[in-house]
């Protein structure tokens, strides 16, 4: 074969590989692909829904100032930012998104609570901002709360895990704060599905 046919030939097969490449990821991400899902991974790097179920939500803004019941910095050490949330017993900076009236926003655990609220069922506490554009009201920055939503402060949402975090935590479905789960290392890798609470 000649040095033109062979360099011919290598970039017919760069372009197949390159056009079977595109076309598989974009069938994994048409909508038919999606159709009836709800494991849809909020982030790029997860393939697969570890846990998903339903819970109420309330929320919170902590931006160290003290106001409105601030407690200070999150736990996980990061800055109070749309999409970190608090558990009362996930490991920190476990992954996944919730979905609420159709709306879905993606979330990472970057706190722990809520405390006694999470006795009562409350076992998920969302951004202020994340709320907001949930339930379609407005964060309101003099406050830290949420104005315009209806009078709402505890939404149910349905939540799903892509990644556990590696941190102390229960890598299960959510268990109230005084348990004590979200202050005990969780050996299990989790990295498997984990069926819908019914």
């Amino acid at each position: 074969m000649s040095a033109r046919l062979r360099k011919f030939a290598m970039l017919a097969a760069s372009a197949a590989t390159a056009l079977t490449m595109g076309s598989a990821v974009a069938h994994a991400n048409t909508p038919q692909a999606d159709k009836g899902r709800t494991d849809r991974p909020a982030t790029a790097h997860s393939t697969q829904a570890l846990l998903q179920g339903s819970t109420k939500a309330s929320y919170f803004w902590d931006d160290s100032s003290g106001r409105a019941g601030d407690t200070g910095l999150p736990a996980a050490g990061k800055p109070m930012q749309k999409g970190l949330v608090a558990s009362p017993s996930w490991p920190l900076m476990t992954e996944g998104y919730v979905v609420y009236k159709g709306k879905k926003m993606p979330f990472f655990v970057g706190d722990r609570g809520p405390g006694d609220p999470s006795s009562r069922g409350v076992m998920l506490d969302l951004d202020a901002k994340t709320f907001a554009e949930l339930t379609g009201g407005r964060f309101n920055p003099d406050t830290l709360g949420v104005d315009g939503a209806g009078g709402e402060g505890h939404i149910k949402v349905d939540y799903v895990i892509t990644k556990w975090g590696d941190g102390v935590g229960k890598k299960s479905y959510p268990v109230a704060f005084s348990t004590g789960a979200w202050s005990e290392k969780d050996g299990r890798s989790m990295i498997q599905p984990v069926s819908v609470k019914k």
